[in-house]
């Protein structure tokens, strides 16, 4: 946020703060070895529209030495026949405007885009910062490259991906085996079958197949088989593949050239499934799409016990189930194939896990949404170590989907990281946190969240959310003779007041506390790792800086901010 700082003899700072809902500018000048109530006498502010700029002078209590120190004002639309007024405080002079319109009316905005888009140069990049995180942006634009995509370490610019990556597709939301209920119903016996074939497609969805990049708003998901020389560790000893269920659930080459019927292959696979001991089965359906390539997805069997009638239009109608889903799949040149998965337990089981929505990206987890049965391991870079994303273990310590969730604050699209051919230029952990976290606080109706490791599950850091539509830039004036005036262009960016407590080394007793309080407030709770919550921990304590000491607390917390 802090604007780069030119020399300045006096460091006098300033912080530019607007609200969305107030039509108010205001700025606040300090300076940490300076009292203005005392020391600034016969203050003086005049507002020079033409170069953008704020002259505040004042006279030295010592030798009645005039000082004066210019501020550049930010791209904002200011009322010109409004009085400016000012005071001098303890510590520091706080200076008001009057706006025609709030800083985040669409007006405004579409002001901003306008001046955008006759730039040039490296100016172009500033307003990134500004620019909504849209995740059908990013699907659009990785898709739009013909050649393909390479991921790299925002860190070291070393190439993360083994190949371009052309196939793009769009991460399914972990809610979404409930909004198939509300709509469909949760029955599988009549018109909630639909819910349980959409749940299951959901399931299948999650699958990290090699040449596919499933995208969600804070994290690519990819195959391991994708990325170069990867190597997947549980805790310190790296996994090694046997025979699990993601082989044996493809289709050999001798049953894509069968040219037995579909009818009588599922008349066999009915009788295989009713002769069999377990009462769950999986069967793969092979499809031909127009391009010639095929396509594969995992469809569920319905529990059969020997015991079951199987009644015509019931769900446990296994012969039934599957040619429905052959008849809705339409005609296709090449006999669809049904074949029964020898070994679904485990398959199912893993199914399971996705199916209770506990997997997501473990970028900021919901507690309620974390699995004991599913353990998140730090994905680094094989060069620097710099932390890159996650992958999920089971219990068994195997890998679960065979894909690597990578973090976009942390991965680029070429080399040089930040530049504009990197299309994940504006994704910072700061800004994926604080979007993260307004999201949690709509659908919780909560404005008080815990951040917890996702290993050990206690409090790192306490946040409460003040205002979630500020506006604010700072940075360090310039004194009068600076060459500087007309160079320096200032965008005030959105941002979310909040308190914090940074409860990472905190004792027992005040662990004992942090607990209460979260039962008390109903807080909300997520979960993080550590590396990352350090990170964002440092950020809310360098930005709690831009603001006079005065502002620093409330309620004995600390006052910051974090970028939206």
């Amino acid at each position: 946020m802090p604007m780069e700082n030119p020399e300045n003899p006096r460091k006098w700072r300033f912080t530019w703060e607007a609200q969305s809902h107030s039509p108010n500018l205001r700025l606040f000048l300090f300076d940490s070895q300076t009292k203005p109530s005392v020391q600034c006498k016969k203050l003086k502010v005049h507002l020079n529209l033409f170069q953008s700029q704020v002259l505040v002078s004042w006279l030295k209590e010592e030798k009645e030495e005039e000082v004066t120190v210019r501020v550049p004002i930010p791209r904002v639309l200011i009322d010109s026949e409004s009085p400016v007024s000012f005071r001098a405080l303890d510590d520091h002079i706080e200076v008001k405007l009057v706006l025609l319109l709030p800083v985040g009316h669409p007006i405004v905005s579409r002001f901003d885009s306008v001046l955008n888009s006759s730039e040039n140069g490296d100016d172009a990049l500033a307003p990134d910062a500004a620019t909504p995180l849209v995740m059908d942006t990013d699907l659009k634009s990785l898709s739009s490259i013909e050649e393909g995509v390479h991921f790299y370490c925002r860190n070291c610019s070393i190439r993360l991906t083994e190949n371009p990556l052309r196939n793009f597709v769009e991460m399914p939301s972990i809610d979404w085996r409930e909004v198939a209920d509300n709509w469909f119903g949760a029955c599988c016996c009549s018109f909630g079958g639909i819910s349980e074939k959409m749940v299951t497609r959901f399931a299948n969805s999650y699958k990290c197949a090699k040449g596919v990049c499933l995208l969600s708003f804070t994290a690519v998901v990819l195959s391991k088989d994708d990325l170069v020389a990867c190597k997947l560790y549980n805790r310190t000893q790296e996994h090694q593949p046997g025979s699990d269920f993601s082989s044996d659930c493809v289709l050999s080459e001798e049953m894509l050239s069968s040219r037995e019927s579909t009818n009588d292959l599922c008349g066999k696979l009915s009788s295989m499934h009713l002769k069999n001991d377990s009462v769950t089965k999986n069967v793969l359906v092979a499809k031909e799409e127009a391009n010639g390539h095929k396509l594969f997805s995992a469809l569920p069997v319905p529990d059969v016990s020997e015991n079951e009638t199987s009644v015509l239009g019931c769900c446990v109608h296994t012969e039934n189930h599957i040619r429905n889903h052959v008849d809705e799949g339409g005609q296709h040149d090449v006999s669809e194939t049904c074949l029964v998965d020898q070994n679904t337990s485990k398959l199912l089981a893993n199914q399971k896990l996705f199916l209770n929505g506990s997997l997501g990206n473990a970028f900021m987890a919901k507690s309620y949404n974390l699995s004991m049965d599913i353990e998140w391991m730090e994905f680094v870079c094989p060069n620097c170590l710099s932390l890159l994303g996650a992958y999920p273990f089971d219990n068994g310590g195997a890998p679960i989907d065979g894909g690597v969730r990578l973090f976009k604050c942390y991965i680029s699209t070429c080399t040089s990281a930040g530049g504009l051919g990197d299309m994940f230029r504006k994704y910072s952990l700061e800004r994926m946190f604080t979007n993260q976290l307004l999201e949690n606080a709509k659908d919780e109706l909560s404005f008080r969240t815990v951040v917890r490791d996702l290993k050990t599950k206690s409090p790192l850091l306490q946040i409460v959310l003040l205002n979630p539509n500020s506006w604010c830039c700072s940075g360090y004036c310039l004194d009068s003779a600076s060459a500087m005036e007309s160079s320096l262009k200032l965008d005030l960016l959105p941002v979310i007041k909040v308190l914090f407590s940074d409860c990472s080394k905190s004792a027992a007793s005040q662990l004992r506390v942090c607990e209460d309080w979260i039962t008390r407030n109903l807080a909300d709770v997520v979960c993080m790792f550590t590396r990352q919550v350090d990170e964002l921990i440092q950020s809310l304590a360098s930005a709690k800086d831009i603001l006079p000491p005065s502002y620093n607390f409330l309620q004995d917390l600390p006052v910051s901010s974090l970028q939206r």
